[in-house]
């Protein structure tokens, strides 16, 4: 309870409102840190440091878990390191250098707090090593912000790790982390390195520009293994595209943009396209990324300029603001949010327009070839009333040969059967399919003389509209199913292609 209920001070008469401690830090575990964002602010502590190697370790065995966060950063004093324990040790209104990442000073407590009852952190500068922890038990029974501070920390866990300069970050007593298991060291050693190896992709992500563009490039290792950065654009593929960087002049500094379409997924590996989407899929990732001194504060979102769409998926916008406008941007406490200002919305919505042409695009382009007549598609797309039909052509010289074969009663039949076929296209389902991960739809393989069937049926037509054998083959090459499938299909192809060449 505080001393003084009411006190004069000049002309004013006032009451101390001095917080309780107890109180107010238990408050601060519950600002809505996940494992990877406090993990993710941390290291936004050892980047502003100066750190070029940053270790995240983890000790998940035995009765009191531990993880580790150790940096070769310039390190701190015991009077900058108590400082750096205190709650709000900077006001979010100071002026800071434009590459310090932090903003409230609260990020190392409120993170740590967020994941662990004990944080202690030990630092060396000038051949002097100190440390100090936070004990919430201990504050919760003494109700005083105090911490201790340790003059010989040779018996902390990983301490012996520290280089001439760093400091090392230790969260013991994980209740938060630990995901409530009590009484199986098992499983709580399971569930909290699920938990550190599921925020491996966020850290990979938050912080690539720094481990892709910097020289000497930021390293960061989880457990001794390095990460490789995570470019949600794409940059390390040839076939991404990108736009000129588009500037805005504001009051509180500059904003830049620059637009960026991934390539198609048949353009890249397999396993290079579901890590650019990450476990959310393409559809939820595209949209804007935007930075704030190059690290990533939002990842994926239109902020309410658009919907995420099929068509669209492809598209991201990288967005850089300075850290002199987190308060236009309403950058929260753990920097994993922000709002859009006023004054960058309409910009933003014509780069999204523009963007959108674009990856759009990228698939039609892939897909015009249905409507083009010189490709003889099995299947038409009609526009009508408003609608988009997909229905078997029954035209095609495959369906018509066929056709001109059977009696009339069952050349009537076989019509209504191909009518059939495209009436009982399921949309719905093909639809459902798409809108998740389109990339997982596909044909089925090609039967070998159902493909020599199809050949024997459209190489003909094209020699009769006057296109050489050359000219023939590279026509039926763009054709489904030839197209996927060439290797198994190319003989076959080649040998009537030659047959009907030396028949003209």
């Amino acid at each position: 309870m505080p001393d003084k209920i009411s006190a004069t001070s000049g002309n004013r008469t006032v009451a101390d409102a001095t917080p309780y401690a107890a109180s107010l830090i238990q408050s601060l575990r519950d600002i809505g840190y996940s494992c990877e964002t406090a993990l993710a602010d941390i290291i936004d502590n050892s980047i502003t440091a100066g750190a070029r190697k940053i270790a995240i370790l983890c000790d998940a065995n035995g009765a009191d878990p531990a993880i580790g966060i150790l940096d070769d950063g310039q390190g701190m004093d015991l009077g900058e390191l108590v400082e750096a324990m205190r709650p709000g040790s900077r006001n979010p209104l100071d002026v800071r250098d434009s590459g310090d990442l932090g903003r409230f000073g609260l990020g190392l407590k409120s993170a740590s707090f967020s994941q662990c009852k004990k944080l202690t952190v030990v630092s060396r500068k000038n051949g002097q090593t100190v440390g100090a922890t936070w004990d919430l038990d201990e504050v919760g029974r003494s109700n005083r912000w105090e911490i201790e501070t340790h003059h010989d920390v040779a018996n902390l866990l990983w301490a012996d790790r520290l280089e001439n300069t760093g400091t090392l970050v230790i969260w013991r007593s994980l209740d938060r982390l630990s995901g409530g298991i009590e009484n199986d060291d098992r499983r709580r050693s399971e569930h909290v390195n699920r938990m550190i190896a599921e925020a491996e992709r966020h850290i990979r992500l938050v912080f690539h520009r720094f481990m892709e563009d910097d020289r000497p490039p930021l390293r960061l290792s989880l457990n001794g293994r390095e990460l490789e950065p995570l470019d949600p654009f794409g940059r390390a593929f040839p076939s991404h595209q990108c736009e000129p960087r588009d500037e805005l002049k504001l009051g509180r500094g500059t904003v830049i943009f620059q637009s960026f379409t991934l390539p198609h997924h048949k353009s890249i590996s397999k396993a290079d396209w579901e890590d650019l989407g990450g476990p959310d899929g393409h559809l939820k990732s595209q949209g804007f990324y935007v930075y704030r001194g190059r690290r990533l504060i939002i990842a994926g979102s239109w902020l309410g300029l658009a919907r995420q769409t099929e068509l669209t998926k492809l598209c991201r916008i990288r967005v850089d603001i300075p850290n002199t406008m987190d308060a236009d941007w309403k950058i929260d406490v753990k920097k994993a949010s922000a709002q859009l200002p006023p004054a960058v919305r309409e910009r933003m919505r014509l780069l999204v327009e523009r963007l959108s042409l674009t990856s759009r695009r990228t698939y039609q382009r892939r897909g015009q070839r249905l409507v083009d007549e010189t490709s003889m598609p099995l299947w038409q797309r009609v526009q009508k009333d408003g609608t988009i039909i997909y229905r078997p052509d029954p035209a095609h010289p495959l369906l018509s040969d066929f056709s001109a074969n059977l009696a009339p009663q069952q050349q009537a039949e076989f019509a209504n059967l191909i009518g059939l076929l495209g009436s009982t296209m399921p949309v719905a389902a093909l639809h459902a399919d798409f809108s998740g991960s389109a990339e997982k739809v596909t044909t089925e393989g090609v039967d070998t003389e159902a493909a020599r069937q199809m050949a024997a049926a459209i190489i003909p037509r094209l020699f009769e509209q006057g296109h050489d054998a050359a000219r023939v083959e590279t026509l039926v090459r763009q054709i489904d199913p030839f197209r996927d499938n060439w290797s198994e299909t190319s003989s076959l192809v080649a040998n009537i292609i030659k047959e009907h060449a030396g028949n003209e």
